[in-house]
């Protein structure tokens, strides 16, 4: 697989951690929209990184990374789905960003949201104010703030490869005392950060392990696939036709000439809707047929 996540564990100390490598998904997602350099590549590592969270939730259901700010870039957004599927967009001005911006001048005084949103139960959103120089720092200040575990995190992107590194302390069983806890996350935390982007992109999980961590026990797990998948559909784009009522769908389509056209802003599927199918979904026939789907 080119894409995947996979799991590692500590057999001697209470942390996991996660892999991440994308390739195929992440250009899929870059081919839908003309992003300039430093933009292809925070969206990269924002892919990595839902990712990574996925792999940490036990749940059936999506995963929403939003960052939101006033800057050139006021819109960076990522879904992963339990099933590994993901999707990503961002809103951009081009003409305010230089090749090598980064994110404190793309997205300054910026807004972070991780929203869950199980298949059954409670959806649950988290928001903090975007601080730290690296989309890394900004999560791995996110997991401080407002879910209290020690989590780290390690991405980094260039427009063909998304790659993530994932470090996270688990509840005590192997270390119960609190000192040796302590000194341990902060021993595999060190050697993590001597990891340089170009390793990270260009070595294999089993190599950059073994590279950080060679005087540990470290346990490595199947990988888990990850592919670019769009949740838009024909049937949805109705349902939201349906949703305005009659009147307005109808209102919709004398003002657009007879036929209403609805845009995936992820992937950029049409989906059209003239005064026939119109006439069908309000007559309960349902989204099928009538007019052509085009990209």
């Amino acid at each position: 697989m080119s894409d995947f996540t996979q799991r590692f564990i500590f057999d001697d100390t209470d942390v996991r951690g996660e892999l991440v490598g994308l390739s195929g998904s992440y250009q899929q997602v870059l081919a839908k929209h003309d992003y300039p350099r430093p933009v292809a590549q925070l969206l990269g590592e924002l892919l990595a990184a839902a990712s990574l969270l996925v792999g940490t939730l036990k749940f059936d259901g999506l995963l929403i990374l939003q960052v939101r700010s006033e800057g050139p870039v006021p819109l960076l957004m990522v879904e992963c789905s339990s099933e590994g599927d993901v999707r990503g967009i961002a809103r951009y001005e081009a003409e305010r960003i230089a090749d090598g911006d980064g994110l404190g001048q793309l997205m300054p005084e910026g807004v972070l949201a991780m929203t869950v949103d199980p298949t059954q139960g409670q959806r649950y959103q988290g928001i903090v104010p975007l601080e730290g120089a690296t989309l890394a720092e900004c999560l791995t200040s996110y997991f401080a703030t407002s879910e209290q575990l020690a989590t780290r995190f390690w991405l980094c992107a260039d427009g063909l490869r998304a790659r993530g590194l994932l470090l996270q302390q688990l509840p005590p069983d192997r270390l119960t005392d609190d000192e040796e806890r302590a000194a341990s996350w902060e021993h595999l935390v060190t050697l993590a950060d001597t990891l340089q982007n170009e390793e990270l992109l260009g070595l294999d999980n089993e190599t950059v392990l073994h590279r950080l961590y060679h005087q540990e026990t470290v346990r490595l797990f199947e990988p888990r696939g990850i592919r670019f998948r769009c949740s838009c559909s024909r049937e949805r784009s109705a349902k939201a036709l349906v949703s305005l009522g009659r009147a307005d769908a109808e209102l919709l389509l004398s003002e657009h000439n007879g036929r209403v056209e609805i845009d995936c802003q992820f992937c950029n599927e049409r989906y059209g809707f003239d005064a026939a199918d119109i006439a069908q979904l309000f007559a309960g026939g349902g989204s099928q047929q009538p007019s052509d789907t085009r990209h």
